[in-house]
């Protein structure tokens, strides 16, 4: 068994896609550095990440492959599951093999699992942009945490920007540790201590909080409760439409 190992960044993967063609030798499979390696393997390459070969292997698949496969090939990488890896590897190196373009080749099992995560991980997105709850702090900058299965705050933040142009918010992912500042005009990522208490708990402290934000918050849950009918009330169905998962930052559920 040949094992490539990377940092598991998406600059890591497409390294490794060109040192593998370098050294004409293929990887059975791939590992990131925090994995164990298997008891038994033949050889491992570690790839050192590097701007300019993944670059080429970008432009090289742009020659293959359409922009919305290019994005989709990148959207699917924000799984973040190391299983994923050695699947879009053997994708991709497809996509450079093949004479033609294979992201419509539905008979080949790694094009059908790059289409099934690509959809996942798009339907949670959506997902975010269903089920963020923003509170209004003192200084009229709006806050939501957020917890998603996968990386996907950077196309998220977009959704945002878009709806909420004139708003400054910070969007934060408490499990990855990062979010996204936009003041307007443009969004950068930021990084903020955990011991924070907005960051510690996903909610602005009193003093911290705009004056009118616990009226609105206190007018929402009305809202919430009274458009409810009690003769149709279908937990299972709620939980469906709303995962539980959502709920620790709902305003309607606290």
């Amino acid at each position: 068994m040949i094992v490539f190992r990377f940092d598991g960044s998406f600059d890591g993967l497409l390294t490794s896609l060109f040192d593998a063609y370098c050294r004409r030798q293929f990887p059975d499979t791939l590992l990131r550095d925090s994995e164990v390696l298997p008891m038994f393997c033949d050889e491992v390459h570690d790839v050192v990440s590097d701007d300019e070969k993944s670059g080429r292997v970008w432009k090289s698949l742009g020659r293959k492959l359409s922009a919305a496969a290019l994005s989709a090939v990148a959207t699917s990488f924000l799984c973040e599951d190391p299983a994923f890896d050695t699947v879009l590897f053997r994708y991709l190196r497809k996509a450079v093999d093949s004479p033609g373009s294979i992201e419509g080749d539905f008979t080949d099992p790694d094009v059908i699992e790059v289409t099934r995560m690509v959809r996942r991980v798009r339907y949670e997105t959506t997902r975010l942009a269903q089920f963020v709850r923003f509170q209004k702090a003192a200084d009229g900058t709006y806050f939501g945490m957020v917890e998603p299965l996968y990386n996907v705050l950077a196309i998220a933040v977009k959704h945002f920007a878009d709806r909420f142009s004139t708003m400054r918010f910070l969007l934060y992912d408490k499990r990855r540790g990062f979010g996204y500042y936009y003041d307007g005009n443009e969004a950068r990522q930021v990084t903020l201590p955990d011991e924070l208490y907005h960051i510690a708990t996903g909610r602005l402290s009193d003093d911290m909080m705009d004056s009118d934000e616990k009226l609105y918050q206190d007018m929402w849950r009305t809202y919430f409760k009274a458009i409810a009918i009690k003769e149709r009330a279908n937990p299972r169905k709620q939980r469906q439409d709303m995962p539980v998962r959502f709920w620790k930052y709902l305003t309607e559920k606290n």
